[in-house]
């Protein structure tokens, strides 16, 4: 973009995707929105953005560069400084001091400066109608914004799987939980009674089980064994990387869900333990964290 600007300007855009908890209602009633913010930068500095697009817009309404910054929640002196910065980035001044004459002293904005406000309103519509098809695309706003908080955890955990719950069987004391992953695969945890309270799980909701790559075992050759340990995963092994003690064996599984096992470099070379070989991640129910959002 040239012209009144002079030199190239570059428009950068920034898509935040926020959450707005409503005072008074329920913890899980939320509204999701999709927002916005546009910089036009040029020759590497912040040039115009919408905080200075509305100190044109009211010295244009005021005549004044006092009643302006007023009228934005900044001093006289801050505006003069992002004024002075605009004109001197800009090949032709955006606002001009005007001093005595017939029409009186003051403020204003030139032509050049009101062509820059329409410009920057013109981009700025395109940009909502643009964020209006990246919601209608989204979908389902509450399930992709659970989606962004999911990637952002962080857990200690080398294992981490989102699934459903699928059974729930209660016991005296503890509570056997069955979560349905990515895939045919599922995934055992035994928890206790208070536990699934705290949680409030229930059939159908979501969940997260997390396991310690330690805690899980591989298993190789298995076809017809039998062992006490409730979750046997097959995988295939896409990644054998050793260390100075021990290695960790990561395998992918039929749902494209990878999970990792911690053992020594003795252990893996006594299997023959290579990429590509079918083999198995065993784990016990108690080994199994869940956790909900």
């Amino acid at each position: 973009m040239r012209d009144i600007y002079g030199e190239k300007v570059n428009i950068k855009i920034a898509i935040a995707y926020e959450s707005e908890v409503i005072p008074q209602v329920e913890k899980n009633d939320r509204h999701v929105n999709v927002s916005g913010k546009i910089w036009m930068h040029k020759a590497d500095k912040e040039f115009l953005a919408s905080d200075r697009i509305a100190l044109l817009e009211k010295i244009r309404e005021h005549g004044s560069i006092t009643k302006a910054a007023k009228a934005v929640g900044i001093s006289y002196k801050t505006a003069w400084e992002i004024i002075d910065t605009i004109n001197n980035l800009s090949e032709k001044p955006l606002v001009v001091r005007m001093t005595g004459g017939r029409g009186g002293g003051g403020t204003h904005l030139t032509r050049e400066g009101a062509t820059v406000i329409d410009h920057f309103r013109t981009i700025q519509k395109e940009h909502e109608k643009f964020l209006g098809k990246v919601a209608e695309k989204v979908g389902d706003a509450d399930k992709f914004y659970r989606f962004l908080r999911s990637i952002a955890m962080k857990v200690s955990a080398r294992n981490l799987f989102k699934g459903t719950v699928s059974r729930i069987q209660i016991g005296a004391v503890n509570a056997e939980v069955e979560l349905s992953i990515r895939g045919t695969d599922t995934i055992i945890a035994i928890i206790t009674n208070e536990s699934i309270e705290n949680l409030d799980l229930a059939v159908g909701k979501d969940a997260y089980a997390i396991v310690k790559a330690s805690s899980v075992i591989i298993g190789k050759d298995m076809l017809g064994s039998k062992i006490s340990t409730r979750n046997r995963l097959s995988g295939v092994i896409i990644n054998v990387h050793e260390g100075a003690v021990n290695a960790e064996v990561t395998l992918e599984l039929p749902g494209e869900n990878t999970i990792s096992a911690i053992m020594t470099n003795e252990s893996a070379h006594d299997m023959g333990l290579q990429k590509g070989d079918s083999v198995y991640a065993i784990f016990k129910a108690s080994s199994v964290i869940l956790g909900v959002e």
